[in-house]
């Protein structure tokens, strides 16, 4: 099992890099796994006290389980992820059924920033893009997806995101084995990545 870790701040084309990643692979061979799914359980809290939450920090993720469950993968059990809501901003009761694949593509904000979580990557990769181009995409995104408003979006990336980008997202680029410009589309850093995957599989 290749395992691959993407990170890179929000709004930097994660999601763009790991679909044309996937692609290039066979259908039944590869899975990504989001590090959104692993947000800790708040539904102990209300609706208004999760608004409140940093979920731009590492510790608002549960990387314990997160690891555990790579490490099942690894050993050839099957897992079940949690499903987060971002507009609930909490976990909901289902949970996803993943089996182990040839690949697995871990992507998140601070998938780089742990380092027991590193230990597991086989491969890990950077998505940089202009801060100015993140923010838009930040902005669009908790607008039309999240259910925030123009204020609470602008509040939380002022709060939180910038300055978590910052201390703990940033400072990860230096764990990156590859570190993938994507403001454009990025046809050469992919077929590199391509190139390595092919490589080492075979």
């Amino acid at each position: 099992m290749l395992i691959i870790g993407i990170a890179g701040g929000t709004g930097c084309g994660k999601t763009t890099v790991v679909n044309q990643i996937v692609q290039e692979l066979p259908e039944n061979e590869v899975v990504v796994i989001s590090q959104d799914s692993y947000y800790k359980d708040l539904s102990h809290l209300t609706k208004e006290e999760r608004g409140k939450v940093n979920f731009d920090h590492p510790n608002s993720i549960d990387f314990e389980l997160l690891i555990r469950q790579l490490k099942a993968l690894k050993e050839g059990h099957t897992i079940e992820i949690p499903v987060y809501s971002f507009i609930e901003e909490t976990r909901l009761a289902e949970t996803t059924t993943v089996s182990p694949k040839k690949v697995v593509i871990v992507e998140g904000i601070l998938v780089l920033s742990n380092p027991r979580l590193r230990e597991l990557f086989d491969i890990n990769i950077y998505v940089h893009a202009d801060s100015d181009e993140r923010l838009i995409r930040r902005l669009q995104r908790d607008i039309k997806e999240r259910g925030h408003n123009l204020e609470k979006a602008l509040y939380r990336y002022q709060n939180a995101v910038k300055p978590m980008h910052n201390e703990f997202i940033e400072p990860s680029k230096e764990f990156a084995d590859i570190i993938i410009p994507n403001n454009n589309y990025n046809t050469v850093a992919v077929d590199m990545v391509r190139i390595i995957i092919n490589e080492k599989l075979a």
